[in-house]
């Protein structure tokens, strides 16, 4: 049975006197079962922990840049993140080479060296290869339709500053707690997740969302962990027909290595041929006597 991992990394190496922040972790099969899920800090840490869980065929979708070509501004993947996701309140940060906290690089190049297949999304990789690719758990959320953030994304990470801070963080709980709840729900979705299936998932929905900053960030980390490891199980199942591949124009392609972020979408959310692809793909997945398209990992 295939394994989804997924990865919300501390973009940040750390060092010996600024030791690194905490990475988000966890690893779903196909039934929807967390297999393990927690933290880690560090890349070394990161590293062995998937390398404890590889098999196979596994997918694992990190939540960092891990293909940076350019030496300064915005990567063309994170521009699209803002033109396509912008209506619903998504944007992404840029990453370039002149920018210190670039560990998402050094991770792809540890799990390539252990024999992992970076992926940009747009060449199938080869049967049997773990491969991994880059997410961004926002897309994932107004991207895919099981969430139910049909207008915006929820303000889970920042509640902005128009109230005072201890009003803000009860209100930040409250988004948390609906986030919870509606990732609940995806035992029956298609791929599923079972949160019930893992002390540390389970914890989520059965402990209140904590309003001191520290302890949320904790349970955030986990949160989009779980997240990018339920898109690397949509990428697997159900390929193009439910993702779209951005920045797959990008002309700095450096060792054969092109930087896309791999994101749930809607049709609206597409553009161009992609746009009128997919629609392709929708109706002929909702014809009864049509066989579904093999996904294109």
């Amino acid at each position: 049975m295939t394994r989804f991992l997924g990865v919300d990394l501390a973009w940040a190496e750390g060092t010996a006197a600024k030791p690194a922040n905490e990475s988000g972790l966890a690893c779903i099969d196909e039934t929807g079962q967390v297999i393990d899920a927690g933290w880690a800090r560090g890349i070394d840490d990161v590293v062995d922990w998937i390398q404890s869980l590889v098999e196979p065929g596994a997918v694992l979708a990190i939540d960092a840049p891990l293909v940076v070509n350019n030496p300064t501004g915005m990567r063309v993947c994170e521009r699209e993140t803002g033109s396509r996701y912008g209506r619903w309140h998504v944007s992404a940060n840029a990453s370039n080479q002149a920018l210190p906290r670039l560990g998402g690089v050094s991770l792809r190049r540890r799990l390539e060296e252990r024999g992992w297949t970076y992926t940009d999304g747009l060449d199938p990789v080869e049967p049997g290869a773990a491969s991994f690719f880059e997410c961004y758990p926002y897309t994932t959320l107004v991207g895919a339709a099981e969430f139910g953030y049909d207008d915006k994304r929820p303000r889970y990470k920042r509640m902005g500053s128009a109230l005072p801070i201890v009003d803000r963080r009860a209100a930040r709980a409250v988004v948390c707690d609906d986030l919870i709840e509606r990732m609940w729900r995806l035992t029956d979705a298609a791929p599923p997740l079972d949160l019930s299936t893992h002390e540390a998932t389970d914890t989520l929905v059965t402990e209140p969302t904590p309003l001191t900053d520290t302890a949320y960030k904790h349970r955030e980390d986990l949160i989009d962990a779980l997240l990018s490891a339920w898109t690397a199980s949509l990428w697997h199942r159900h390929g193009t027909a439910r993702s779209q591949v951005l920045g797959a124009s990008d002309p700095l392609v450096v060792d054969g290595r092109r930087g896309t972020i791999i994101a749930p979408a809607r049709l609206e959310q597409r553009r161009g041929a992609d746009a009128v692809r997919a629609a392709e793909l929708s109706r002929r997945v909702s014809e009864p006597e049509a066989s579904a398209p093999s996904p294109v990992r």
